[in-house]
């Protein structure tokens, strides 16, 4: 039993290890969460594209396809959380898969 306990142990400082590392090489994003209503993602879009530049989802730009609320939410508050470092837990969380998709590149 002690050595399950000990190989338990171990695992999980490898699994702590991975995700800090992950954490400081910058490669999480922030992203809306699925639960978020579309109404409250509109608000927080127009909220961050009045703080930073929301150029990249405006028509024409890289990331405007697919037009959706929850696709330029996602990306304005990944800007944010590059930008300002912020990723409020009330309509975002942590994302450790790169969510660039077609000619949109996440930073």
């Amino acid at each position: 039993m002690a050595k399950l306990t000990f190989s338990l142990c171990y695992l999980g400082f490898f699994f702590y290890f991975i995700m800090c590392s992950s954490y400081v090489h910058g490669k999480t994003w922030c992203l809306a969460q699925p639960e978020a209503s579309e109404p409250q993602l509109q608000q927080v879009l127009d909220y961050l594209c009045g703080q930073i530049d929301c150029g990249e989802i405006q028509p024409g730009a890289s990331c405007f396809d697919p037009d959706t609320v929850r696709k330029h939410a996602s990306y304005a508050i990944n800007m944010n959380y590059r930008t300002n470092g912020e990723c409020d837990g009330s309509y975002a969380f942590f994302f450790l898969t790169d969510p660039s998709y077609g000619t949109c590149v996440y930073p």
